[in-house]
Formats: structure tokens, C-alpha cells, sequence
């Protein structure tokens, strides 16, 4: 058997668990995994919690087989489906689940998948300029290089990947494709590097950014999420709750600005006593946003960016 301990160190596991575990108890509930990935934290609720039924949703073929491979052992309670996870309602009308006792969500691009260096999420490996999480979808890096504007380039660059040099680099990249094809992220790095001015030369590698807002267009992440997390709360029984993991500031964004909107009263202001119509849907569970402890970013450096957020289904809308 495939030992997976060693390809993917799940963030943030014990807390997830920790934070979930109250509303999975009961005999027959049930957890959606939202990115299921490897399945690593999948399988560790699988175990913590024996009669739990697990729903794993990943957009990536491999890693759904992957996935399936790991937690054989637990086949009677799991259904993996293959879906991007704005597509959790429909997943769930189609196993006939009506509603579900917790939601997780590991967000951003899997370990699996940087690492494998043929689908060209990495900057610091040549590889097709492909970027694609699920590798059945068309739409790749090499076509919005090739065919964005420079003006659409400059846009996501900036709006994607918060990137200063924005505008240079789309107007780099734009002189460079008219002379030959980009199709390479060697040669998308080699650009980019040759646009950077020296003073910005010890701000980190100069491409992060770039492919970051690269991948978030491929796979339409950003509205993709806005889309999944009212339908991922709305799936909730009452008791139910939610985690997130985010890994950088814009999925963040989105989950604090969901999260504490559903939290607050609808109350209009001024109005003396607060209708039950008005009350909070969720409740917070942890303050702000967590980060991973000391230990854990020093054992898994991939855990230095998270933030997570965690919240429970108080109410039900009418």
C-alpha cells in the first residue's frame, strides 16, 4: 500500500478537528470535504469519529484516485464525486443528503499538485504553461498569456496577484509573445525577470505573483468560492459547522466577509428589541482569523500562510 504520510502534511488537522468534532458525533453524520486532495484530513476524521459519513468533492481526477486509494478501508462511508465545489449542492441532491453536519474547506492549490511539475503551477520548475486543477478542463495558462489583452493581463495580475510591477509585466509579456509563443513557464519566468528592476530584486522571487493570479484565472477560484460558501452554509443542519483554511489574503477576504455577514443580526438600527427573523444565523468560533503555532510552521512550512475561520449554523432562514 502507498504510504501517504510523507506526500502531503495536512495543516492545521488537529484544530480542524477539534473545531468540527462537536457536530459530528451523532450516528450517521455527515462531513462534506470540500478539497478532498490526498484525502489526509478526510482520512483522520474517518478515524477519529467511526460512524461518520464522509462526502469528498475534488475538481482533480488524480487526486480523487488517489484519494479513493487511501481511504479504501472506509469505503462503506465515504462518496468521492468529482466536482469543482461550488457544485456541493448539486453533489449532495445527488447522493440524496438533505442537509449535512459539518463543511471543510482546504482551499488554494493542493501539495500534489505543485509538486507534480508537469502542470506547471511552479515558477521555479520549466513545465507547459498549463496551471489547470482539473486536467479535463480546456482552458490553460498558455492560452490567457497568449490571448489576453494587455490590459486584462495587467488587471489580474494586479487584482489576482496584488502585484506592483502590474502593468510592466503585462506590457513585458505582451512585446515578448508578439516575437515568438510563450508556452513554457521558463520562458514566462525568464520575462518576468527581465522586467523587474533591480531594486526589487530582493522582494522575493518575482514571478510568485504572477502565476498565483495565473492559477486563481484558470480555475476561476475567487468566484468559484464566492459561489460555494452560502451553498456549503445553507447545506448546514442547525449545530452544523463550517471550517475554512485559506492561504492567501483574497480567499481570506471572501470567508471573513461571508462568515461575519451571516453572523450579524439583520436587525434594522434602531429598532428596540431584535425580532428571532433578525437573529444571527452563525456563530463565530474563533476570534479573528487563526494562524498555525510555531511547531507546526516549523514542521510543515506550507502551514505558514494559513488563516483559518470556523463558524456554527445557529439558525435555520425560514
Amino acid at each position: 500500500m502507498t504510504d501517504y504520510s510523507g506526500i502531503h502534511t495536512s495543516v492545521l488537522l488537529e484544530r480542524s478537528i477539534e473545531l468540527l468534532g462537536p457536530a459530528l458525533g451523532r450516528p450517521g453524520a455527515v462531513l462534506v470535504d470540500c478539497t478532498l486532495g490526498l484525502g489526509g484530513h478526510s482520512e483522520a476524521f474517518l478515524e477519529a469519529f467511526p460512524e461518520l459519513h464522509l462526502v469528498g468533492l475534488d475538481r482533480d481526477p488524480n487526486a480523487l484516485r488517489l484519494a479513493g486509494e487511501r481511504l479504501q478501508r472506509f469505503s462503506d462511508r465515504i462518496d468521492l464525486v468529482h466536482c469543482v465545489y461550488d457544485e456541493i449542492d448539486e453533489a449532495l441532491e445527488g447522493l440524496g443528503i438533505d442537509e449535512v453536519d459539518g463543511v471543510l474547506f482546504d482551499l488554494g492549490v493542493s501539495s500534489m499538485q505543485l509538486d507534480e511539475v508537469e502542470r506547471g503551477f511552479s515558477y521555479s520548475k520549466d513545465a507547459p504553461l498549463d496551471m489547470r486543477m482539473d486536467d479535463t478542463a480546456a482552458f490553460t495558462a498558455a492560452e490567457i498569456v497568449a490571448t489576453y489583452s494587455e490590459a486584462d493581463l495587467r488587471r489580474i495580475f494586479r487584482d489576482y496577484g496584488e502585484e506592483k510591477l502590474a502593468d510592466r509585466y503585462a506590457r513585458f509579456i505582451v512585446r515578448a509573445r508578439d516575437e515568438a509563443p510563450i508556452l513554457r513557464s521558463g520562458q514566462l519566468v525568464d520575462i518576468i525577470q527581465a522586467a523587474t528592476p533591480a531594486k526589487f530584486s530582493n522582494s522575493g522571487h518575482p514571478a510568485k505573483r504572477v502565476f498565483q493570479a495565473l492559477r486563481i484565472e484558470v480555475n476561476a477560484e475567487l468566484s468559484v468560492l464566492e459561489r460555494a460558501l452560502p451553498k456549503a452554509i445553507d447545506a448546514l443542519v442547525v449545530g452544523g459547522r463550517i471550517v475554512v483554511l485559506a492561504f492567501q489574503s483574497l480567499e481570506d477576504r471572501i470567508v471573513k466577509r461571508e462568515l461575519m455577514k451571516r453572523a450579524a443580526s439583520t436587525a434594522p438600527a434602531g429598532l428596540p428589541v431584535e425580532l428571532p427573523e433578525h437573529r444571527p444565523e452563525l456563530k463565530l468560533l474563533v476570534r479573528g482569523a487563526e494562524l498555525a503555532d510555531d511547531d507546526e510552521r516549523a514542521r510543515n512550512p506550507r502551514s505558514i500562510p494559513v488563516r483559518l475561520r470556523a463558524a456554527e449554523r445557529i439558525r435555520r432562514i425560514a
